[in-house]
């Protein structure tokens, strides 16, 4: 479970509870509006007032030849708190998606640095400097109480998924020469990944529901916790130097065949980016959705991936890597033209389920690929390639959160 992923259902709600601190999303989604018919006018009368409109009568000093009838629409106090309710909801997409994008921006600065670390120190290191940045992140989102103090959380989360990311896939595929081993291997790893992705909205959002913001939260830094013993205990965080010298970032940058690997990384996820900020929002404003059901939401993505990258980490090597990221790819338009279509949770299941698996397939694919255009075109050193890997995934979530 991530913390990325364990606070996308609670956020958008939380910052509306800090702004509109008497009016919570649960009493607002369950507003439902009633009309009253208006009277008959009665053309003797100079002046009718009603609920829902004010009608003002002129005639003539002879006849009622000349009659000027204005009206004045007022909505009843209802429609106007759903109208306001829907212009917040609109404003604060925004604000929420700049804070989802600041943990990808941070970690797109950060990984030209960690990449090159890793060649210098290991990958021990800085996965364990990974650990303690998410956990001490975890903490801050647990007692935050103002969008800037979760904004800097956020952003300190893109610092310690760069340390993890670019350390854990570059580990793997130095313990892993063989191509087909390697693919397994970043199967298997991104399917932890989905793992947490799977667990984490629907956990969030229920805790959120029933027991408070904090309480996902704590849960989650004692794992975290654990996480960290288990790296001091297996891992056993030491400088250890590479051997072969390391191929220049430019010559990885300006290599076509990883750069169009990372642009596959970067529009496969670009389309999930979009969704996490502004999907519980929609889904609030046009739904009336309740916590829960904002997390659940994600559930059919989340299991797909899981599946998707699970399978194709060894199918991707029988089939054909290239092959498989294209297919992913064709998917995913096909399932995003779907989404806007929905008018209830149950038609979201089918786009975002195919969503999650064919960005399994992308990501599955590609990953290991960039290990092995390293080991068949440069030297086989893998912190600046999965750095270049991972700026793509956060290209990715950047752009795409800031879209919406």
């Amino acid at each position: 479970m991530t913390p990325s992923e364990n606070f996308v259902p609670i956020i958008p709600e939380f910052l509306y509870d800090i702004n509109h601190p008497n009016a919570t999303l649960d009493k607002l989604s369950r507003v439902t509006t009633t009309t009253t018919p208006s009277p008959t006018p009665n053309p003797c009368a100079q002046y009718i007032k009603n609920q829902n409109a004010d009608i003002s009568v002129t005639t003539s000093s002879n006849d009622f030849d000349n009659v000027s009838t204005v009206f004045t629409t007022t909505l009843d106090p209802e429609q106007e708190e759903q109208k306001m309710r829907h212009h917040d909801l609109v404003q604060e997409t925004v604000e929420v998606g700049m804070m989802f994008a600041s943990k990808a921006f941070v970690q797109l600065l950060a990984n030209p640095f960690v990449g090159p670390l890793t060649h210098k120190i290991g990958y021990s290191i800085p996965m364990f400097a990974g650990f303690v940045i998410m956990f001490l992140s975890t903490i801050i989102f647990a007692f935050g109480r103002s969008y800037s103090v979760l904004f800097i959380a956020r952003a300190l989360q893109g610092i310690g998924s760069s340390c993890s990311s670019v350390s854990g896939m570059g580990m793997l595929a130095e313990r892993y020469p063989d191509d087909k081993e390697r693919g397994n291997a970043m199967g298997i790893a991104l399917g932890g990944l989905a793992l947490g992705v799977l667990i984490g909205p629907p956990f969030g959002g229920v805790m959120y529901e029933f027991v408070g913001k904090s309480a996902p939260f704590l849960v989650l830094s004692a794992l975290a916790l654990g996480d960290g013993l288990l790296q001091l205990l297996m891992l056993q965080p030491a400088i250890v130097r590479q051997e072969s010298d390391p191929p220049s970032l430019k010559a990885l940058v300006t290599d076509p065949y990883i750069i169009i690997a990372a642009g596959a990384i970067t529009f496969a996820n670009m389309g999930i980016a979009m969704l996490e900020p502004s999907l519980p929002i929609w889904m609030m404003d046009t739904m009336g959705a309740e916590r829960w059901k904002q997390g659940v939401t994600f559930l059919p993505a989340s299991i797909s991936y899981l599946i998707g990258t699970n399978l194709f980490g060894p199918l991707g090597h029988r089939m054909g890597r290239w092959l498989a990221a294209l297919l992913g790819l064709v998917i995913i338009g096909i399932c995003l033209m779907l989404i806007p279509l929905a008018t209830s949770m149950n038609h979201l299941i089918v786009p975002n389920a195919g969503l999650g698996f064919a960005i399994g397939m992308v990501d599955s694919s590609m990953m290991p690929e960039l290990g092995y255009l390293v080991d068949i075109r440069h030297t086989a050193v893998y912190g600046s390639v999965y750095a270049i890997g991972d700026v793509a995934f956060c290209l990715g979530f950047a752009i795409g959160n800031n879209l919406t």
